[in-house]
């Protein structure tokens, strides 16, 4: 990966926000940020390029003078554009949806198969303008989960900001020590036994990387309940949410878990999406 930022811009009020945001990315980063739109029709490049894309341009300079601002139009479908763009970029930034009469549908067509698909990390900017608090990391010991470790740290000292390490566990997904289900001792857990190991497991995710960046101020949440609101509940007092691309019980084959998706469409503050390195 080289020193640039990309992002997604279709023309869409959603997308250029991302831009702005992308913008500040770069910066964060002391690196580039490049302007990618793909067109599928040539009647909407003239606009495009002459348009939207010259004024976004414009505002990025206006905002962060000095930033080191490229546009590229590429001809094709947006996904595998992205996709190629993805695999030079320090960081892809979307917005939560695109230029698409039925909202979200671009989100579930583009973002998500770019966070199972893509190279790198990907943001997508949703949730309150403006998100305060401390980086959240969605952490479960997974590869993936491993890797979202590695940037939520990075990320969390370019900003200056506090993080929070945040595991939620559960029994319904629990194994038990006895082989046959039908015993009837298969349905007793020692809940302190089990939440002394999910302890044990977010010390191991934590641990490297708070050597490695002891200027990040860790604060270390184990929660027992249900997934997926507990960390969507947790974002409304983030500035962003990182997260595997695929945790720890994920179906076989699926590339992108259901905490990342319900991230990505629910999530009250960007998220970061982190795919484990292959």
């Amino acid at each position: 990966m080289d020193d640039t930022v990309i992002v997604g811009v279709d023309g869409s009020p959603s997308s250029l926000a991302a831009a702005d945001v992308a913008a500040g990315e770069a910066r964060l980063r002391g690196a580039r940020l490049r302007i990618v739109h793909a067109f599928a029709r040539p009647a909407d490049l003239d606009p495009m390029i002459h348009g939207v894309l010259a004024e976004t341009e414009q505002r990025i300079h206006e905002r962060v003078p000095g930033l080191d601002v490229t546009r590229t139009v590429v001809s094709g479908d947006a996904l595998t554009v992205l996709r190629t763009e993805s695999r030079h970029a320090v960081l892809t930034v979307l917005g939560r949806r695109g230029r698409s009469l039925f909202g979200d549908l671009l989100l579930g067509s583009t973002s998500m198969q770019l966070a199972a698909h893509g190279h790198g990390p990907l943001m997508v900017v949703r949730g309150r303008p403006d998100p305060g608090g401390p980086v959240l990391l969605a952490a479960d010991g997974s590869p993936a989960g491993n890797a979202a470790a590695s940037f939520a740290f990075r990320e969390a000292e370019l900003r200056g900001a506090p993080l929070t390490a945040m595991h939620v566990w559960n029994t319904w997904s629990e194994s038990t020590p006895y082989e046959d289900p039908g015993d009837p001792l298969s349905v007793v857990v020692d809940l302190d036994q089990l939440e002394l190991r999910h302890r044990r497991l977010l010390d191991d995710v934590v641990e490297p990387w708070t050597a490695a960046h002891p200027e990040v101020a860790v604060q270390q949440r184990v929660e027992r309940g249900r997934v997926r609101q507990t960390l969507l509940e947790a974002t409304r007092e983030a500035q962003l949410v990182v997260a595997g691309a695929r945790g720890h019980g994920g179906v076989a084959g699926m590339l992108l878990g259901s905490v990342s998706q319900a991230l990505l469409h629910h999530a009250d503050c960007p998220v970061t999406v982190v795919r484990a390195l292959s």
